[in-house]
């Protein structure tokens, strides 16, 4: 597309209004109570597999500002009698490109709006008074859908920058005997974990990362996906438009209302998933109970 296309598709994706003027949750309106119960009958074996990156607590290419994690109680050198104990202290900068988390729905603005028109002056120095990570409160179940694009291209992970188009995701759904349906959560991977294993982590703002091409925002909005689940921040970069660096984040959140997660690790389930032959699951997830904020760490289960 160019630039005055990607500007005209923003209008036609928008769900602004659609589940009334005072919403706050956007597509987690399509997780139903019949979704859940859908999701929870796909648990036959009890097996459960994380999407959760360890807590980045060292700076690293695509981690500059590492969160900080500090032992104030410690069991070094203590006197061996009575009851004792021993104690943390966390510091996260939970938005970027190392922490696995959930968007809210305030985490970006388009033209000094977020989801549902709101304005951007909603999000002040005390945190977000609308559309925060609160909404998701109760938890978000439901079906999960892998599409592992490496796997469908016979390859291990796919090169920076490489963009992923709706061809891709359909064809991923071919092969894999699945299909994306309303009120889904939907994971796509690129494989960008096994290359780090394997070569180490780069930085994706200056050398690029691969994700969903912003022709893709269309496609999630017709087949209603209710929360979309990246190993990087699901946009390409670059995205190679002028106006939106991030199409993704800005077409899924703020005009869709549609949450992400971002820095999602999908290598052990993939694996998972290649082995059993089945590429949907029981998803659970929950943020942290922290009011007004613009996003949480989660660890992100899928149950089989």
């Amino acid at each position: 597309m160019t630039d005055s296309e990607l500007l005209a598709l923003m209008e036609k994706i928008s769900n602004w209004g659609r589940w009334g003027k005072d919403d706050q949750r956007g597509t987690l309106n399509l997780l139903t109570l019949d979704k859940r119960l859908k999701a929870a009958r796909l648990v036959s074996t009890g097996e459960s597999v994380s999407m959760a990156l360890p807590l980045a607590t060292a700076a690293a290419a695509d981690n500059p500002t590492p969160a900080f994690h500090l032992m104030i109680g410690t069991g070094y050198d203590l006197p061996a009698r009575g009851l004792q104990a021993s104690s943390d202290y966390l510091a996260i900068p939970i938005h970027g490109r190392a922490i696995t988390h959930l968007d809210a729905l305030c985490h970006m603005f388009w033209r000094g709006r977020m989801y549902n028109g709101y304005p951007s002056t909603e999000v002040k120095h005390n945190g977000a008074a609308r559309c925060a990570i609160d909404t998701s409160f109760d938890g978000i179940i439901g079906r999960g859908v892998l599409l592992d694009i490496p796997q469908l291209k016979g390859v291990e992970w796919l090169e920076k920058g490489e963009k992923i188009y709706p061809a891709d995701l359909e064809a991923a759904e071919k092969k894999q005997g699945v299909r994306v349906e309303e009120g889904d959560i939907l994971a796509v991977r690129t494989g960008r974990h096994k290359y780090i294993r394997a070569h180490g982590p780069w930085n994706p703002w200056t050398e690029g990362q691969a994700g969903l091409e912003a022709a893709c925002l269309p496609w999630l909005r017709e087949r209603g996906v209710a929360v979309l689940a990246g190993d990087a921040v699901s946009d390409v970069t670059p995205s190679g438009y002028a106006e939106i660096s991030v199409p993704i984040h800005a077409g899924a959140i703020v005009m869709m209302g549609l949450p992400l997660i971002d820095n999602a690790d999908l290598e052990a389930l993939s694996e998972f998933c290649a082995q059993r032959g089945r590429y949907e699951f029981m998803f659970m997830t929950a943020p942290l109970m922290i009011p007004r904020a613009t996003a949480s760490p989660i660890n992100p289960i899928a149950m089989f």
